[in-house]
């Protein structure tokens, strides 16, 4: 999985890869399941910080923009 920019596209293919990991045996259900929790982390402290830019109307930042792509 390597030292990849932390993105919403290179998160999604993280967790495509470790799915296909448990899959063929290369990887644990309990490390996947490890994975899956820091991924779910992580989207959902982006999703609370865009709510409460929306909220107070502000604008979004470069660093939040970069992550969606």
């Amino acid at each position: 999985m390597g030292n990849r920019k932390l993105s919403g596209e290179n998160l999604e293919r993280t967790l495509w890869t470790t799915l296909h990991a448990v899959r063929t045996g290369e990887m644990s259900p309990v490390q996947a399941d490890a994975v899956a929790t820091q991924a779910r982390e992580i989207t959902r402290s982006i999703r609370t910080r865009m709510s409460i830019l929306k909220m107070g109307s502000e604008p979004v930042s470069e660093g939040l923009l970069d992550y969606s792509k």
